[in-house]
């Protein structure tokens, strides 16, 4: 007899958002479904490689920010996605041994990749939830074992609200959240928007949704404006991730993707 769990159960024809993200990002944990899928969306719209690359800079940047300047210890990963470069915790913690993160996914490739890589530093903590976003309870009941409610948490919502196909559910799903954490937290956000490759990305995505995948809903940055409302935007506000404090840069000025974020604190 054994305790440990049965391996996840992993549907390899259909392809899955998590899977096509890693594969656009370079990495192993995919299959020719959704490498397949990656490809078709690409040739339709080019740009989708650097809308996941400056996704994940956006992350790191954000997580190190609040570490660093805001004194942000304990981080809230709803929409971890399969481990890769710069996960939450090896940013959070190379800046705050001690700091505490909770990811949160239902994929089952994810868990299967999360028991195995997400550890910690010995002074801080991770774990992970099975649990889907619409699970507000689970999620935060399974949180409050490892964080603590009575300081700040940053709530990471990283293009996951795209999946939820009624945008008044994905605001209300982001205040049930926010609403457990106390003043002084934080939401850092990005969505997928059309606002630089246009129809050529609606297109490419309307074709990714018809494969039987989980659909993704592209919004515009005024929607998406609306989970902001009522928290402090901090400088530059809502912007395209890339324009999102910056770094030097050899290759010249940030360019336009369609991922539009922002990091706003709970006052």
């Amino acid at each position: 007899m054994t305790d440990e769990p049965a391996p996840p159960e992993i549907d390899t024809t259909v392809p899955h958002s998590a899977r096509i993200w890693n594969y656009w990002l370079g990495g192993k944990d995919n299959y020719p479904v959704d490498r397949r899928a990656g490809d078709l969306y690409r040739e339709q719209a080019p740009g989708v490689v650097d809308m996941a690359r400056a996704s994940r800079t956006f992350l790191s940047r954000a997580v190190r920010h609040l570490a660093a300047k805001e004194g942000v210890r304990q981080f809230l990963d709803i929409g971890t996605g399969l481990p890769t470069m710069d996960n939450t915790h090896e940013v959070a913690q190379r800046v705050a041994p001690e700091a505490r993160i909770v990811y949160v996914d239902n994929d089952p490739l994810v868990l299967a990749h999360a028991r195995a890589l997400l550890t910690s530093t010995p002074g801080g903590a991770t774990d992970y939830i099975d649990a889907d976003l619409r699970d507000t309870a689970t999620i935060l009941d399974g949180a409050a074992k490892t964080l603590d409610f009575g300081r700040p948490v940053a709530l990471m919502l990283m293009g996951v609200l795209g999946h939820i196909a009624d945008f008044e559910e994905a605001v209300a799903l982001t205040r049930r959240l926010l609403e457990a954490l106390p003043s002084g937290s934080f939401l850092i956000h990005y969505d997928g928007t059309y606002e630089v490759q246009g129809e050529a990305l609606q297109q490419a995505q309307e074709e990714y949704d018809d494969t039987g995948a989980v659909p993704y809903v592209l919004r515009t940055p005024a929607e998406l404006a609306r989970l902001y409302e009522g928290l402090e935007l901090l400088e530059p506000g809502q912007v395209s991730c890339l324009r999102w404090r910056p770094e030097a840069d050899l290759f010249g000025e940030p360019v336009d993707v369609d991922v539009h974020g922002a990091v706003a604190r709970k006052v």
